[in-house]
């Protein structure tokens, strides 16, 4: 499932329904595998983002280290080079300021757009709203902030946390406005099968639902089937 036809076949699915369909896997607790409400959809009018995530940690508002270029650019050559297409880029905030740190604009969205990524997930905050919606590019954060701080890139190609969900380079994000999460590589040839079986079983719950012989007692005997 690996291939840019699975990824084509996850942009066909909703985030929620995959959720369902990962469940019936039993491959994780169901705790796992999903950002909290903070995590937002800015821009849900492009539709589902999937694609390969691509990781670092940033420091964006304290500086216990001077600007280094070099960090940049490692990240941008994973991203370029060394990651599956489409990318996704996942930033996790290290400095001890969260809320006032900006993770991507115009320009980051710009260079990384050109190198072969569809988005980016962050656990704080991004910039440039408009100009990143005119580049079509996702943005998953908990909002906005007007300054850059001190950013920098201290290390990439790394197992991250966005507000407790862990990703790994190579991990396949989904995500639409309804959340993000990750999908697991276990099953994943299964995985199909399984959102065909949520799709039937709840379209048989629902024209229940909608039909006029629908009775409490009539859902009941039907979820316990």
């Amino acid at each position: 499932m690996r291939t840019p036809h699975s990824i084509e076949y996850l942009k066909s699915v909703d985030t929620p329904t995959l959720v369902n369909a990962i469940e019936l896997l039993r491959v994780r607790p169901n705790r796992e595998g999903f950002t909290p409400l903070q995590i937002r959809c800015l821009f849900p009018e492009f539709g589902r983002m999937c694609g390969y995530a691509v990781t670092a940690q940033v420091e964006s508002i304290s500086q216990t280290e001077p600007f280094d270029i070099s960090g940049f650019v490692d990240l941008y050559r994973l991203v370029g080079e060394a990651s599956p297409k489409p990318a996704v880029v996942v930033l996790q905030e290290i400095g001890g300021y969260a809320d006032y740190a900006a993770h991507c604009g115009e320009v980051m969205a710009t260079f990384f757009t050109r190198l072969g990524a569809i988005g980016l997930v962050s656990d704080c905050a991004v910039r440039d709203l408009p100009e990143v919606r005119t580049l079509g590019f996702h943005y998953f954060a908990r909002g906005s902030v007007a300054s850059h701080g001190n950013f920098r890139i201290v290390r990439s190609g790394l197992p991250v946390q966005v507000l407790g969900m862990e990703v790994r380079p190579g991990d396949i994000l989904h995500g639409d406005e309804n959340g993000l999460i990750t999908v697991p590589a276990e099953g994943l040839d299964l995985l199909a099968s399984k959102v065909d079986e949520i799709r039937a079983r709840e379209r048989k719950i629902m024209d229940f639902v909608k039909s006029p012989s629908f009775t409490l007692e009539g859902f009941q005997e039907m979820v316990v089937e």
